[in-house]
């Protein structure tokens, strides 16, 4: 599992763990009582598949898909085009 440096959060967000070790994080309410916050880590535990912790890890999408490639011939030199505008007659706001 994914070892990740936590941010902090706004007093009402806290951080629950799904792993061993405080592996797996999640952001959940900070008002929660503890039956609400056992029965939720319960649940997310039970549908851990389906959280993708890696663009990888999601089922169903493959990286290939999330990806693009400019496809060009191989003696090509690629350049950085000047940004056009849309219509010239307008002026910068």
């Amino acid at each position: 599992p994914p070892k990740l440096e936590l941010k902090p959060l706004p007093e009402h967000l806290k951080y629950a763990h799904l792993g061993a070790n405080e592996t797996l994080p999640v952001i959940i309410a900070s008002n929660l009582t503890s039956t609400e916050k056992k029965k939720l880590l319960r649940v997310l535990r039970k549908y851990q598949d389906a959280l993708g912790w890696y663009i990888a890890d999601i089922k169903g999408i493959s990286p290939a898909i999330c990806m693009h490639m400019i496809l060009m011939e191989g003696d090509v030199k690629p350049t950085v085009d000047a940004q056009r505008r849309l219509n010239p007659i307008m002026k910068e706001v």
